[in-house]
């Protein structure tokens, strides 16, 4: 099955289609194929995978993983929608601050890769959606920080305004306060 990778505004972030088949019985596809995606020009290597269940109106992120521990992750929605969101966090990138957002969906079948540098957060459009990711570096609570959603100088416009936050979501840093001690360069 071919895999189509389209470039985004943000360097690095991409949106990953692939072909699948599908008739009156269903579908098949093969989200991660690695000769297929090496032939679209992709070789990054993963080593663990994610997977995560939310209800309407929680909002995850907008999380990252600094240069002690980098994590890349392709993400993509099996159950319901979401509206997903990358924010480049690396100061010296052109794109600093400003951010990518797309719906995935199971109806879609659409993927986006985010790579290291970059914050990600998601929020559940659909009464439950389920999200998986597969990452090129391992999960490492140490090395993680979190940026406020609702940080008025990215601008993000959530769908829902008012969603269902975790503590350690609630208590994301400001861009301003990143600035201070920023995790990539």
């Amino acid at each position: 099955m071919k895999t189509h990778l389209l470039s985004t505004p943000l360097m690095g972030v991409l949106i990953i289609e692939i072909e699948y088949f599908q008739d009156e019985r269903g579908f098949f596809i093969e989200p991660w194929n690695k000769r297929d995606f090496a032939t679209a020009g992709f070789t990054e290597e993963f080593v663990q995978e994610g997977h995560s269940r939310s209800h309407y109106g929680t909002l995850r992120g907008l999380h990252y993983q600094d240069l002690t521990a980098p994590m890349g992750k392709i993400v993509r929605c099996t159950l319901g929608k979401i509206f997903d969101v990358a924010v480049d966090l690396r100061i010296n990138s052109p794109t600093f601050g400003k951010h990518f957002a797309i719906e995935l969906s199971a109806e879609n079948k659409k993927q986006l890769y985010i790579p290291p540098g970059f914050g990600h957060g998601f929020e559940a459009l659909d009464e439950f959606v389920e999200v998986q990711y597969k990452q090129t570096g391992y999960y490492t609570p140490a090395s993680e920080g979190t940026i406020a959603w609702n940080d008025p100088d990215l601008a993000i416009d959530w769908p829902i305004k008012n969603p269902l936050l975790s503590k350690r979501d609630q208590n994301g840093i400001t861009l301003k306060q990143y600035l201070q001690n920023p995790a990539f360069i």
